[in-house]
């Protein structure tokens, strides 16, 4: 053959296999792009941390209900909007009025952010919800430093919000702007929701979701929540479940006024042991919830999800040091993080009425409200476990042949989530999370609550997912919470190149 002919072969067979490549791996994005990418996000780090620091300097405290922090809460709101609109979105602060307290006392409610950066319908449009509202934090509680100026020791931002949520929404924020920087094309459509009194129960949050589902969301492919923690202090996670809420208060009444027990010890039914018979009828001593039928209604355990929780990574020793806890309830790996995610639980949580002061109170309460909750799984309702905590109660109840009266309701219900982990979203994030980290993601469930996954689930009906940034040890709602500056800015990495994979997948 020719030399020359057999050099055109040659480099023939190279474009072709280059081009199959292209086509046909499930390797990573363009590496060029990538690599430039996570090249700006380091030469940048120090920029996106100062501006972590001017945002955890906002007390944007929503759980006080005080006119000063509201005030803040507005600020910082202000400030986001202000830093999508320098990316180029639109935005749309919407004002939700006024907030009535129970004192008669009223205060704004901060605008919710809607957002949007991109609108080209070949690309995935990807929604993502965070919050810039914090719990309350004083130095003198305990932080070691002050709660609202970010101080880095040894590669730890202490500050309140750090964690929860400031540090993840600016993370997706230095994605976004990375491209931005760099004059590359957005490889998606970008939707921003982003609130400030998800610490105080979302005021508006819900009914601003309904009346948007035809509109700003109705363009939505993905919705993506970055509001939780790793399992690991160094092994990323990605979470596709969390556990839905009952919360009980059980009241039991002799009179308005309390008894001396001298006079009237031995000649009545006492509330109070009546009340201690009932919430001593919920749960047993190994942690099982002895209300009829109430596990009748979870999902069982497939073997797919059994290798999953194999696969999980957890120090036993570790956890249950760091949780400062003499032993639990169950001996393995497995079957406590499937007690903690994927089986329901009660836990009885106090009681109203009571002498619970220093010192010796000789009373008999006239009244007494005790109060617990029963974390809920897939696939149990709310209404469903409402009832069959009431008949429980009235029976046990009944054979204690009180002359009291007993009242039960349920103040909250909130149902369960659990997402499809086969969606392209989640293989995006798996990808990504391997780009970035060259591991494999834990596949991990949340033992609490968080609502908006199962509002976004319910009413956008579309794909939800958690991708967490945070530590397991960053303290969110404790104090000197923190987020690691690796957490922080290898996280922004993540986002850009899930952004990247998810285009690729769509």
């Amino acid at each position: 053959m020719d030399p020359k002919l057999g050099r055109v072969a040659s480099s023939l067979l190279a474009s072709l296999l280059l081009l199959e490549r292209s086509m046909f791996s499930p390797s990573s994005p363009p590496a060029g792009l990538l690599e430039k990418a996570f090249q700006y996000i380091d030469l940048h780090q120090n920029e996106f941390v100062e501006t972590l620091k001017e945002w955890v300097a906002v007390e944007s405290d929503s759980v006080q209900p005080l006119p000063r922090l509201r005030q803040e809460l507005l600020r910082m709101m202000a400030l986001a909007a202000a830093e999508l609109r320098r990316l180029g979105a639109s935005v749309d602060s919407v004002d939700l009025g006024d907030q009535q307290l129970p004192n008669g006392q009223t205060l704004p409610i901060p605008p919710i952010i809607l957002a949007e950066l991109g609108n080209d319908p070949k690309k995935p449009t990807v929604c993502f919800y965070g919050h810039l509202d914090v719990q309350p934090a004083r130095k003198e509680d305990g932080w070691l430093t002050d709660p609202y100026t970010l101080t880095e020791v040894d590669g730890k931002l202490y500050g309140r919000g750090a964690t929860d949520n400031k540090g993840p929404v600016l993370a997706w924020i230095n994605a976004v702007s990375t491209f931005r920087s760099l004059e590359e094309d957005l490889p998606v459509n970008i939707k921003f929701v982003i609130e400030g009194m998800e610490e105080a129960g979302s005021v508006g949050l819900e009914e601003l979701v309904r009346k948007e589902k035809d509109q700003f969301f109705s363009s939505v492919d993905y919705i993506v929540i970055s509001d939780n923690l790793w399992l690991s202090q160094r092994k990323p996670a990605l979470t596709y479940g969390t556990r839905g809420n009952s919360y009980f208060r059980v009241e039991v009444k002799c009179r308005d006024q309390d008894f001396h027990s001298g006079t009237f010890g031995g000649v009545l039914n006492e509330p109070m042991a009546d009340l201690v018979a009932l919430l001593g009828s919920l749960v047993d001593s190994s942690g099982h919830i002895l209300i009829p039928g109430i596990y009748d209604q979870v999902a069982p355990l497939t073997e797919e999800e059994r290798k999953m929780y194999k696969a999980i990574h957890l120090d036993l020793e570790e956890y249950r040091r760091s949780s400062r806890v003499k032993r639990f309830l169950f001996d393995t790996k497995e079957e406590i993080l499937m007690h903690l995610w994927r089986y329901p639980s009660l836990s009885i949580h106090g009681i109203e009425g009571a002498f619970d002061e220093p010192g010796a109170k000789t009373v008999i309460p006239g009244q007494v409200t005790g109060k617990f909750s029963i974390r809920l799984v897939p696939h149990m309702d709310t209404s469903v476990v409402e009832k069959q905590v009431k008949q429980h109660l009235e029976n046990i109840f009944s054979k204690r042949n009180s002359s009291n009266q007993m009242a039960v309701s349920m103040t909250l219900g909130l149902q369960p989530w659990i997402a499809n982990i086969k969606d392209n979203q989640y293989l995006a994030a798996k990808r990504a999370i391997r780009t970035v980290f060259g591991t494999e993601p834990d596949m991990i469930r949340d033992g609490s609550t968080i609502p908006i996954a199962r509002i976004f689930q319910d009413t956008v009906q579309k794909s939800v997912m958690m991708l967490p940034l945070g530590a397991v040890d960053d303290g969110e709602h404790a104090q000197n919470e923190k987020i690691n500056r690796w957490n922080y800015i290898e996280g922004s990495k993540l986002f850009a190149a899930f952004f990247l994979e998810l285009a690729k997948l769509h």
